[in-house]
């Protein structure tokens, strides 16, 4: 089970800084096509977020969309647990075919019970991901990390697309990049061509993003506009 997960850590690390399109505002009528246009634009990894109605008031997609997507792509399938009692769904998720799996610090109680999440999913040869709320402090992570490939910062709370960047996130990913060198950081909610050098800056090497590529007729363009956006934070660096 090592093998696997470090093979997939680092197919990830091969192609950050990366940017991951978030599947929720795409066209689902046109799954296939969608992915052939962002595979088109360069994306390597898609970030597929799926939330129960519970831990956050939105409903979307499940085991069946990751299952459809592994049929018709190899890229790398980042998915993103919004759902009370991750550790049930951890299996299914697993065996529908995705390469990682990241779940809120807040559904679960406390680092105690994330460590054994993070456990349950590193034995199924994936690469596990802790994540947490703008709100949450970094601390209520310390136990947990150790047990973690990495850590997604929530710019905005958990839920909705379409929501104002927080830079509390910037000041989070800059803290755990100097406190965890080799963690893999990844920040979620309003990033775009303005916030992502920021994060970028921060130390985040992968960045979710949504209305800045789909809100796009032309994925390739709104990639590059990204793209450039990071090469020139890189020059700050």
């Amino acid at each position: 089970m090592e093998n696997m997960i470090q093979n997939r850590l680092e197919r990830l690390k091969n192609c950050k800084p990366a940017i991951l399109p978030s599947l929720l505002q795409c066209d689902f009528g046109d799954l296939r096509g969608e992915v052939q246009h962002l595979r088109e634009a360069g994306v390597e990894v898609l970030h597929l977020d799926v939330m129960d109605g519970q831990f956050v008031p939105n409903l979307t997609y499940g085991m069946p969309i990751v299952a459809g997507l592994k049929k018709h792509t190899d890229m790398f399938l980042d998915a993103h647990l919004m759902i009370q009692e991750p550790a049930a769904y951890v299996d299914a998720f697993a065996d529908a075919g995705a390469d990682m799996i990241t779940f809120h610090i807040e559904a679960v109680g406390g680092p105690l019970q994330a460590i054994e999440v993070l456990k349950q999913i590193r034995g199924r040869g994936l690469v596990a991901g802790l994540a947490l709320n703008p709100k949450t402090a970094l601390h209520d992570l310390d136990q947990a990390i150790p047990y973690a490939d990495g850590v997604l910062v929530m710019s905005v709370p958990a839920g909705f697309g379409g929501q104002p960047f927080d830079p509390v996130a910037v000041d989070k990913l800059r803290l755990l990049r100097k406190s965890h060198p080799e963690l893999l950081l990844q920040v979620d909610g309003g990033i775009n061509a303005d916030t992502i050098g920021d994060c970028h800056a921060a130390g985040c090497d992968l960045f979710v993003v949504g209305s800045a590529i789909f809100g796009i007729d032309d994925y390739s363009a709104a990639v590059r506009r990204l793209r450039a956006a990071l090469q020139a934070s890189s020059s700050t660096l």
